[in-house]
């Protein structure tokens, strides 16, 4: 079956794909973007009690037509509560993986408000976003936690970040160009629609596409596409996504791993209005006390800090092994592996690290392998890194086939 067709097989040939893959580009250009700053990590999903409640009877539609749907949306003007959890299966650290992954943006000149450590938060647990977009530069995105609340504003090139709880605020002025905005941090996934473009740029020879049956979505009746790799190793299972029938807006994200149980990513509404959102919530003045950082103020991190140590230095020379789902990225780090106990500042942090990792032997070498539920990464004892969406087998067969 070709990859793009429906289960009733009405499309089929290059002509087919080569139609998809125009559908996709197009896609890219009428996504609703939110703004938000934060890292790859922060995706996001929807608690259980999100689950369809109902399959309404539509119209029959083939999985070449619904993408086509998403790709001729023009709804740019919506606003919601979306609930979130996700579950990569990370080792619980007591808070290290938290300090480590926030080190980065909480220096001397850092900001408590700054996405690149605030967001970080989104990438476990369970959490609610009211989300509001008026257009591709104006929209705002608050995660919503007890009595505190946590808000970045796009209003035209400016980009705020406010944190109720330290009363603190970030600021930064949007990238000119479409190119390097999206690029920009703050373009990281948010929403179902959002999840949905990525999970599309996915899509080729190697996937299954097709539509799987109905479902409503915060009152509002959707179909499901389904999205699945057809090679094996990937620890992908498959992607659904829900598409409202009458915008043709993805409503739900939902990304399940080969391995079973409960989904890594699970994104959704819980109520959503396409009317024109009030220009006021997209006005954002700081509060009186509260301590601005300015982007460009921000202090940078210092080479050779942390725990990553070295990690980041050899990202020039990355390149990808594999396609499709089972891509693998590679990079050298420089000769330095994982940090030993005394260079870290702790006679026990090699046996933590010997914990939380697999010690692997192959061709290469030898080195150790970190697991999640979604990415693996292969780090050798002489700093070659390798990671990707596959199995362990996988890296080990990759660095043994690097040699």
């Amino acid at each position: 079956m070709d990859p793009y067709e429906s289960d009733d097989r009405t499309s089929t040939g290059k002509a087919q794909a080569e139609d998809m893959r125009a559908g996709r580009r197009k896609a890219a250009r009428y996504v609703v973007p939110v703004a938000v700053v934060g890292v790859a990590a922060a995706t996001i999903g929807l608690v259980p009690a999100l689950a369809d409640s109902g399959d309404p009877s539509l119209p029959d539609i083939t999985a070449q037509q619904l993408i086509e749907k998403i790709a001729e949306s023009d709804a740019q003007q919506l606003s919601g509560m979306v609930k979130i959890s996700t579950d990569f299966g990370l080792p619980d650290l007591g808070g290290l993986e938290s300090g480590f992954m926030s080190g980065a943006a909480e220096g001397d000149d850092g900001s408590s408000a700054d996405p690149q450590s605030k967001l970080i938060e989104l990438a476990s647990g369970t959490h609610t976003l009211r989300v509001a977009v008026d257009s591709p530069d104006k929209g705002k995105i608050s995660v919503l936690d007890n009595a505190a609340e946590y808000s970045v504003i796009r209003n035209g090139d400016d980009v705020w970040a406010y944190d109720s709880k330290s009363n603190e605020v970030y600021h930064s002025t949007a990238p000119e160009s479409e190119g390097a905005r999206e690029k920009a941090p703050e373009d990281v996934p948010a929403t179902p629609k959002e999840l949905a473009d990525e999970a599309l740029k996915a899509v080729d020879d190697t996937t299954s596409v097709t539509v799987d049956g109905t479902a409503q979505i915060a009152g509002r009746d959707g179909y499901k596409l389904l999205i699945k790799p057809k090679q094996s190793g990937s620890t992908v299972g498959a992607i659904t996504v829900v598409v409202d029938a009458k915008t043709g807006v993805p409503l739900k994200f939902t990304l399940t791993p080969a391995s079973g149980g409960a989904a890594v990513v699970d994104a959704g509404f819980t109520k959503v209005d396409f009317a024109e959102p009030a220009a006021s919530t997209f006005d954002f003045t700081p509060p009186k006390g509260a301590k601005v950082t300015e982007g460009e103020d921000a202090k940078a991190p210092e080479s050779g800090e942390g725990i990553g140590q070295g990690i980041g230095q050899g990202l020039d020379g990355l390149k990808v092994i594999g396609e499709g789902w089972n891509s693998i990225a590679e990079f050298d780090t420089g000769g330095q592996g994982l940090p030993s106990g005394s260079a870290s500042g702790s006679d026990d942090f090699s046996g933590i690290l010997d914990v939380l990792g697999d010690q692997v032997t192959g061709k290469f070498g030898s080195g150790t392998v970190f697991s999640t539920r979604l990415v693996n990464a292969l780090i050798t004892d002489d700093g070659k890194v390798y990671a990707g969406a596959v199995t362990k087998d996988a890296l080990v067969k990759a660095a043994d086939a690097a040699q």
